[in-house]
């Protein structure tokens, strides 16, 4: 595969789930763009990880200067024994791993106009506001892209320029939208009417083209129509009558948008607003950031962690640079409280904040790179001031937050060292090492999660394979095939060898229980989802509730990401509320080999034995010649005969239904071929028959095969006996070998899966007259692949272990927890407080319970002896005052259990101790039942 260049082929195995998000065009715009990166801290880092990642053409690392302790804070590629080397050359090695595609090099002298000229997008991290503005104002006037990105402690900043006329080419990311029409109007004004089988999304403004409309033909393939008002397109007036059919598909139009220089927008800026409870903090954090450089400039030095003096003098100072403002910039009062945390945390550097606001960072290079997405329209400001501790009288004090020459100095100066003794006790358990995963390990090893006595178990039973590469960053091109959890555990400890990780190979389930037992989860502080499907997150819901601990809920898709956090007795549960079921493929949309076993005697479905019968019997193939044969066969059946059946039966075809048509085989067709060539090979590896891939040896034997004349059926009959499958069965030990399963593998470019399949599903297009789709779309349909691209990912985890922080600190109000939804395509954020957990009422009772409330029961009374089962059920009639005791699934077993067997009540404690509110729902059970 060659490497990245303006006509460089794009390697879709390695960038495939990123390809879903932006578009093989996009891709190829990204790989004509260098990419200059200037500051190497733990910021800089960040950003030039994600946007390697994604595939530009090159990046070049700039830094003059050395490796500090509070860079270890952050900065995940370097270590102890760089302290004192230039950040940016320590760095590049370890950056160059993460894509061979992208070659990486290191500059350490100062940055002159001739040397920018070789950038297409500029990126400035720890630079000072002069710096800024001077490199800001040359690479507008000589259209050079510029973002610059800061992060002090909670808060951080982005700035981004493109210029003063740049081509957006997709403004949001999603698929254009299409509907079937079911009627035009011949008007000035045409109105289109769509089916009403599902809302068509269409919005004032779209622009719409026309396929496949019969008898006003002449909207078929036209220019892009704008939709005026809702359903009203151009004059139809003087078009042909409309007939029926049609298509009508949203095209996605460029837009233009323009940019002020960083020294015009600093007076006049525009504010992308982060969190809708803090509508008022740009403006203020704007004028705050700018009185850092000031005091930075003053001093030659940032504000002391937690310092009153220092941070009474930057108050004076963004007085000052307020009072001077002309501008809209200029605040009519500045939040003193706000200008003063801002002071106090400066000089901190957080994993979390960097990984938020350096994959936003990410996405917006790559933006700049591709025209893909809207860019940030200009600023963003964001801060997660409630990650202090919540107590008034948690001062945090000067000498607390003093640097100790230690990894966690950039942490210590935000919330002082007895917070890191808690972080290094902690023990949690991280489900799936994947993107999530990933992220997730390499910030809780910055923030130095379990680096004494606690410890991080980390599960996944997956290997790693090549498509993994382009987003789950702690693996390299050498570990494919190895165990993910082994894997990432390793590449973690290198950054942080104190931090200690064990790698698990299970899957969580109901057949793992033996091993997160109750003496596993009671021993745990919290648990962190890094899941890819519904299924095992409801699990692992299910077992944080029952057993009280808190959850860090994630996910991505594509540039969506979105965090929930659960603490117990304080939010709902992720399962308290769904999401509206994913849309999914029905299951006859994608044909298998039959895998069912047969098991005689007993009766078997029909079709399922005949086609077991076929495979042992009829179908057996003892050679390659065989395989070629039955492919043709099912060839002739699937594509002509089935059609053939179809229209010979009663029309089922009207109003958006399309009649179809029977293909004709030809090896002149390369889909026919295809579709020959993919079908034979898969049947002979089930078979374990040698193969082929000559085509032309292929054509002569196809031209031997002579096809069966088409009968049509009058009915579904069996046309095997009894006898004829015992005969079968017992011949099977006889047989060489028996057709095996084959496992789809999308990914698998080795075998003939998708090659068959995008084969197929084009045929069956072709026979309805539907467009074809290439192989990129079907493996994203047929794989059920999800989007996925490293910068969503790096900024979901970010705002994932802010949360955490929160956790460990023991934060107990509501308010202070903040569940996130981002969509950076758009560019999009909401933040909002976890939903509480609902509360009930026990049946007449005034005691209210929700599902993190439990019964507790001691089975063994003060005179030593067991609880009686009547004690037990009086026991709930005087704390509850209910008539009735209700029960839920297993529960009411175990007591039924008791009740026959009326020994020790000790062997139950374990499960009434944790019995939920759910047991209102199931099984009542009244006192009589003694």
């Amino acid at each position: 595969m060659a490497k990245n260049g303006n006509d460089a082929e794009i390697d879709e195995g390695l960038y495939s789930r990123q390809l879903y998000v932006l578009g093989h065009d996009a891709m190829k715009r990204m790989q004509s763009s260098n990419v200059l990166i200037s500051g190497l801290r733990g910021l800089g880092v960040e950003i030039a990880k994600n946007v390697i990642l994604g595939g530009v053409k090159s990046v070049t690392l700039h830094d003059q200067g050395v490796a500090e302790w509070k860079d270890l804070s952050s900065q995940f590629y370097l270590r102890e024994e760089d302290l004192g080397k230039n950040r940016a050359e320590v760095s590049q090695l370890r950056l160059a791993e993460l894509n061979s595609y992208v070659p990486v090099t290191s500059f350490t002298g100062a940055l002159t106009n001739e040397y920018l000229t070789k950038f297409q997008v500029v990126v400035l991290t720890n630079s000072s506001l002069d710096e800024q503005i001077c490199i800001g104002d040359f690479c507008h006037s000589n259209g050079i892209k510029l973002i610059v990105a800061d992060t002090r402690g909670l808060f951080g900043q982005l700035f981004c320029d493109f210029g003063e006329e740049m081509t957006v080419f997709d403004t949001n990311g999603e698929q254009p939208l299409s509907a079937m029409i079911s009627m035009i109007t011949k008007d000035s004004a045409g109105v289109v009417t769509c089916l009403d089988e599902a809302r068509h999304g269409f919005e004032s403004g779209d622009f719409v083209t026309f396929t496949e409309v019969q008898g006003m033909t002449e909207l078929n393939g036209c220019d892009p129509i704008e939709i005026k008002t809702l359903g009203d397109i151009c004059d139809t007036s003087s078009f042909s009558d409309y007939v029926r059919g049609g298509i009508v598909t949203q095209v996605k139009m460029p837009k233009k948008v323009a940019f002020k220089s960083l020294s015009s927008s600093m007076a006049e800026p525009e504010f992308l607003l982060t969190d809708f409870a803090k509508f008022d903090r740009p403006g203020q954090l704007h004028m705050g950031f700018q009185a850092l450089h000031a005091f930075e400039k003053k001093h030659s030095r940032l504000p002391k962690p937690w310092s009153q003096s220092d941070a009474d003098e930057l108050v004076a100072l963004a007085e000052e640079a307020n009072a001077a403002q002309t501008g809209s910039a200029k605040q009519e009062q500045l939040d003193q409280a706000i200008i003063k945390k801002l002071s106090c945390m400066a000089a901190g550097d957080l994993a979390p904040i960097n990984a938020f606001i350096g994959g936003l960072a990410a996405q917006e290079v790559l933006k700049a790179c591709t025209g893909k997405f809207m860019p940030i329209m200009q600023w963003l400001y964001f801060d997660a001031v409630e990650c202090l501790p919540e107590a008034e009288d948690a001062v945090l004090t000067e000498e607390e937050c003093a640097p100790r020459n230690c990894r966690y100095d950039g942490q210590i100066a935000v919330f002082g060292s007895k917070l890191q003794e808690l972080l290094a006790k902690q023990r949690y358990f991280l489900v799936g090492a994947g993107a999530i995963g990933c992220e997730l390990l390499k910030n809780f090893a910055m923030m130095g999660l379990a680096s004494g006595e606690g410890e991080v178990i980390v599960t996944d039973m997956d290997t790693i394979e090549k498509s993994n590469l382009n987003r789950q960053f702690l693996f390299r091109p050498w570990d494919v095939t190895k165990m993910k959890s082994e894997t990432a555990a390793a590449a973690v400890k290198l950054m942080n060898p104190s931090v200690r990780i064990t790698g698990h190979q299970n899957r969580v389930g109901s057949d793992t229980e033996k091993v997160y037992d109750d003496e596993f989860f009671e021993s745990l502080d919290g648990v962190a989802n890094a899941l890819d499907n519904v299924d095992a997150r409801m699990y692992m819901d299910r077992r944080c509730v029952y057993y009280r601990k808190p959850l860090l809920e994630s996910g991505t898709l594509g540039t969506k990401g979105n965090v929930q956090v659960v603490i117990p007795f304080l939010t709902e549960s992720y399962s308290s509320s769904q999401d509206p079921p994913e849309k999914s493929i029905p299951i006859c949309t994608l044909k298998n080999f039959p895998n069912r076993t047969l098991k005689l005697p007993g009766a078997q479905p029909l079709e399922v034995v005949e086609a077991v019968y076929k495979s042992l019997v009829t179908d057996y193939p003892h050679s390659w010649e065989d395989c070629v044969a039955w492919a043709r066969n099912h060839w002739q059946c699937q594509y002509n005969n089935n059609i053939r059946q179809l229209l010979s039966g009663a029309p089922f075809w009207s109003g958006p239904k399309r009649c179809p048509h029977p293909l004709e085989f030809s090896t002149n067709n390369d889909l026919h071929m295809d579709y020959i060539m993919a079908a034979a090979n898969l049947l002979a590896q089930s078979y374990g028959l040698p193969g082929s891939t000559e085509r032309s040896a292929l054509t002569k034997l196809l031209q031997d095969i002579k096809v069966p004349e088409f009968i049509p059926k009058s009915g579904v009959k069996i046309h095997v006996s009894d006898q004829e499958l015992q005969s079968a069965n017992a011949s099977i030990g006889k047989r060489r070998t028996v057709a095996e399963l084959i496992l789809f593998v999308p990914d698998d470019d080795t075998n003939f899966h998708m090659d068959f399949i995008v084969a197929a599903s084009n045929l069956r297009a072709e026979n309805y007259d539907i467009p074809p789709a290439d192989r990129h779309k079907s493996k994203l349909i047929a794989g059920k692949i999800i989007p996925a691209i490293a910068t969503t990912t790096a900024a979901v985890v970010g705002l994932v272990c802010l949360e955490l922080l929160k956790i460990i600190q023991g934060h107990t109000k509501l308010e202070s927890y903040k569940n996130g939804f981002m969509n950076l395509a758009l560019p999009f954020f909401a933040f909002s407080e976890p939903i509480a957990a609902p509360k009930h009422k026990v049946t007449n009772s005034i005691i209210d319970w929700t599902l993190w409330d439990r019964f507790e029961v001691k089975g063994i009374q003060s005179n030593g002896e067991e609880m009686t089962l009547r004690q037990f059920l009086d026991y709930f009639k005087v704390i509850l005052d209910a008539k009735h005791l209700v029960f839920a699934g297993n529960s009411s077993m175990l007591l039924h259990h008791y009740v026959t067997s009326v020994k020790k009540l000790s062997r139950l404690l374990g499960y009434f101790r944790t019995l939920d509110s759910s047991a209102l729902e199931l099984c009542r059970l009244t006192t009589h039942a003694s």
